[in-house]
């Protein structure tokens, strides 16, 4: 069994942070988003074993994993054109969450269908760690696990319900985290059902 640990220094749940009629306007936003930059499923560097989410995303560069490995692109994989633009409200988020931060370059957009999940990993493939990793929920709520920067550290687990704001900062920019499970028909937002994820990041050190 696990052993319990708190919550790790520098993370922050902001619960609530956008409204329902401010999830219902990112939602529309991110459906013209998707229309340029449509759900790809990865697979997994080596092994070529598909992802359980499908993503995309939008900003001047994206996160992309293949058979070839885990990088950041400034094209979709598929498409070959550039990422659309990151919406103003996420940007506007960035600027009140982490005012003293250089702007995001990445918004990673993961879509969980009810039974997607995705293993503990820590986000360290920017060049990068000082600005924070910056976490939207939309959708159903999602069990996230959250540990220390070793992978054999505690863990903990807590619900993100549609319109948290999860921050990953400080010491916990490299933490170990997951989502566990999804809890389908905890929202109506999106009329099928499952979960979005916006993760907002700044890549480069420059």
């Amino acid at each position: 069994m696990t052993k319990a640990a708190s919550q790790p220094e520098g993370f922050r749940l902001l619960p609530g942070y956008f409204s329902r009629t401010a999830q219902e306007e990112l939602l529309e936003t991110l459906r013209m988003v998707l229309v340029d930059a449509p759900l790809f499923r990865p697979v997994m560097p080596r092994t070529g074993k598909p992802f359980s989410v499908r993503m995309s995303n939008c900003g001047p560069l994206g996160w992309v994993s293949d058979i070839n490995g885990y990088r950041y692109q400034s094209v979709h994989p598929a498409t070959g054109n550039p990422w659309p633009l990151i919406p103003n409200a996420l940007l506007q988020l960035w600027r009140d969450v982490a005012p003293d931060a250089r702007e995001p370059e990445a918004c990673l957009i993961n879509f969980y269908e009810t039974s997607a999940k995705m293993g503990l990993h820590q986000d360290r493939d920017e060049e990068t760690f000082d600005a924070p990793v910056i976490s939207v929920s939309l959708g159903d709520t999602a069990t996230f696990r959250i540990g220390g920067t070793n992978r054999k550290d505690p863990t903990t687990s807590l619900r993100l319900s549609s319109g948290d704001v999860a921050v990953l900062g400080g010491p916990s920019r490299l933490a170990f985290h997951g989502i566990d499970r999804i809890l389908p028909g905890t929202s109506t937002l999106l009329k099928n059902g499952g979960r979005i994820n916006l993760t907002l990041r700044r890549v480069t050190r420059d």
